[in-house]
């Protein structure tokens, strides 16, 4: 850590207990394919030292959680950036102070390197042997639930045409217009992550304006994200980065450019038929089928994904996300 930074500096709560970031704190779990996660052992000096738990630290006043689970791995751990898939952050806010834990895919391998003096080694340990080591007690806390995540995905389908037709707003003088305008908000929507409550099974939510992880924003703003609040134990997602198909048809199949973060489906014949054909794919796999979540507001078409296993989004709630509404 650099202690010269402003937000280095603890944080007392009521009851006297200490907290380290004046700005909250952050840090990375990364699993690798080989299911194992990437540990530090901390030093013995530092707050509960000889124990193992996560890269991270304080954050600055002026960077997101992710920002800065990410600049204090590369710092203590040499962890390159551009080797990471987002997969979701959990957030515990207690009022005065946050910690959240933004959680990852390694998509490449690459060494970790003790950068320094906060770590005693760096290791990647397999998963189920994770809770035989001291552990962190704030790791200890989380890492049932978190652990409970690792092995799950998120795949959101979206009904383009039912989506921008949920608005009367003249989308149909310029259809490839307005739909390239809705894909380029929903691949930011798709950098960017979505609250856990709209794409949890019976959610459908709205996020909050405040408490994403990407955003700058101080502890005592993040209410959206306290576990405290919702019941939820330690380590429960509270933002995520799902992958995201969008299903177009008609005009729109005439749609061009990049839109990063989607896979973008132009429909043969019928979007409810592609639709369903993508949910079958997706749910039809060995192991852990991801969980599906598509968005229509087109009744027919709900009851077929939900027989075949998907969860729904209201085409509001989706456009709100992405901040069109």
């Amino acid at each position: 850590m650099n202690t010269h930074e402003p937000a280095d500096g603890w944080v007392e709560a009521p009851d006297g207990r200490r907290f380290w970031g004046r700005a909250g704190a952050a840090g990375l779990l990364v699993v690798d394919p080989d299911d194992r996660v990437l540990l530090q052992h901390r030093a013995d000096w530092s707050h509960f030292g000889g124990t193992w738990g996560l890269p991270g630290g304080a954050r600055h006043h002026d960077e997101s959680a992710v920002q800065g689970a990410l600049r204090e791995s590369g710092e203590e751990a040499a962890v390159p950036a551009d080797a990471l898939r987002l997969l979701f952050a959990a957030e515990l806010d207690l009022g005065f102070w946050s910690y959240t834990t933004v959680v990852a895919r390694a998509v490449r391998p690459f060494e970790p390197v003790v950068s320094d003096a906060e770590s005693i080694a760096l290791s990647w340990v397999p998963v189920d042997e994770v809770s035989d080591l001291p552990l962190h007690p704030g790791f200890a806390a989380s890492w049932p639930r978190l652990r409970s995540e690792l092995g799950g995905r998120v795949h959101v389908v979206v009904d383009v045409a039912n989506v921008l037709g949920s608005r009367p707003d003249g989308w149909w003088r310029d259809r490839v217009g307005a739909t390239t305008r809705f894909l380029e908000a929903l691949s930011r929507g798709a950098r960017d992550g979505v609250a856990e409550a709209l794409v949890a099974p019976g959610g459908g939510g709205t996020p909050a304006a405040t408490g994403r992880p990407d955003a700058d924003d101080s502890p005592t703003d993040a209410g959206a994200f306290a576990d405290g609040s919702t019941g939820e134990p330690p380590g429960a997602p509270t933002w995520r980065w799902p992958d995201v198909t969008a299903v177009v048809e008609g005009e729109a199949r005439a749609v061009g450019g990049s839109f990063p973060g989607l896979t973008v489906v132009r429909a043969e014949a019928d979007g409810d038929s592609a639709i369903v054909a993508r949910v079958h794919d997706l749910r039809d796999v060995p192991g852990v089928a991801p969980r599906v979540v598509v968005v229509t507001a087109d009744r027919g078409l709900a009851d077929r994904v939900q027989a075949l296993g998907a969860t729904l989004v209201r085409p509001g709630a989706l456009r709100r996300a992405v901040g069109l509404d």
